[in-house]
C-alpha cells in the first residue's frame, strides 16, 4: 500500500461538478493498493496516519496530531501511485491491484480511518474522473508505504 499524504488547510473532490468530499484543516490522502495488501497493512497504515504529529504547536514544531487540531481527512483512491515508468513512455500499472481487489481494500481502509479518526473522514468516488482541489499547508507532503503480504481477511 502506498499513500501520499498532504497536510492541507482545505481540500475537496468534485465529480461532474458535484462535491463528493470536502474538509478544512487536515490530511488529503491519495491511496493506492497492491493485490497482496490486506487487513494488517490497512490497519498499520490507518494507525500510522492518525497518529502522525504534523501540525505545529505553540513553538512552531510539528508536535500535534489530527486529534489535537480537530482535523479531518479526505481519502482519494489513486491507482496511478503504482505507475511504473522505467520502460517506455507509457506507465505500466501491473503492480496496482485491479478494481475487484482494490475496491474492498479502499472501503476497508476508509472504515478503519473512520474508526480511529478524531474528525470527519470524507472520500472521493472510486473509479470516477475526479477534480481534487487542495491548499497544501506548509507545504507538507509525505509518502507512506508498506509492502503487503498479508491476507485480505
Amino acid at each position: 500500500m502506498r499513500v501520499v499524504l498532504q497536510r492541507v488547510s482545505r481540500a475537496r473532490v468534485t465529480v461532474d461538478g458535484r462535491v463528493t468530499g470536502e474538509i478544512g484543516r487536515g490530511f488529503l490522502l491519495l491511496a493506492g493498493f497492491r493485490a497482496d495488501d490486506g487487513e494488517e497493512t490497512l490497519r498499520w497504515m490507518a494507525e500510522k496516519i492518525v497518529g502522525l504529529r504534523l501540525f505545529a504547536d505553540a513553538y512552531d514544531k510539528m508536535n500535534l496530531a489530527l486529534g489535537d487540531v480537530a482535523g479531518g481527512m479526505l481519502v482519494v483512491s489513486q491507482f496511478t501511485l503504482y505507475g511504473d515508468t522505467r520502460k517506455g513512455r507509457r506507465p505500466s500499472f501491473i503492480d496496482a491491484a485491479p478494481p475487484p481487489v482494490s475496491i474492498p481494500l479502499y472501503e476497508r481502509f476508509v472504515a478503519l480511518l473512520r474508526e480511529r479518526a478524531p474528525g470527519p473522514v470524507e472520500t472521493g468516488e472510486f473509479g470516477a474522473m475526479m477534480d481534487v482541489e487542495l491548499v497544501n499547508d506548509g507545504p507538507v507532503t509525505l509518502i507512506l508505504e508498506r509492502q503487503g503480504s498479508d491476507s485480505a481477511g
